[in-house]
């Protein structure tokens, strides 16, 4: 039931569902460009079932791409494996340095939710830190040569 007209309320609106804990548009990487920024940076961290790429992106927020190839099946078992590496990433999200954007390649395929986030929280650090030991300010353009 709604409160009279000009009383406040109290609690969520039933009619207004709650939002989803997801990745939006903005904090993930669709352009494949961005990409190939992102493998050219050529930090990257991999375990035999994933590697991850990073790179610093500038903005405020650390941004997910993914690659997930016909190797790992069907498009239904790619997009399940892309929905559990999205799940996995938006719970570490918050443990990350902001800054960078991640590209994460799979490897293999019958992934579980507990180990894609165990590996992504080994991982991801990892591909960043190395693209900040290199000495690549976020922002930066270009790549530093050795």
């Amino acid at each position: 039931m709604r409160p009279p007209a000009g009383e406040p309320s109290i609690g969520p609106d039933p009619a207004r569902p709650a939002p989803r804990p997801t990745l939006g548009r903005r904090q993930r990487i669709l352009k494949s460009g961005e990409f190939k920024a992102a493998y050219a940076w050529r930090a990257r961290a991999g375990d035999g079932r994933l590697v991850v790429y990073a790179r610093p992106n500038g903005l405020a927020e650390t941004r997910l791409g993914l690659s997930v190839g016909k190797r790992c099946g069907g498009s239904v078992q790619r997009n399940r494996i892309k929905r559990l590496l999205r799940e996995a990433f938006r719970r570490l999200r918050a443990a990350l340095a902001g800054g960078y954007d991640v590209v994460v390649v799979t490897l293999g395929h019958d992934y579980a939710l507990e180990e894609v986030e165990r590996r992504l929280r080994a991982l991801v650090p990892e591909a960043i830190r190395r693209s900040a030991k290199a000495g690549r300010a976020p922002g930066a353009e270009g790549r530093a040569e050795a």
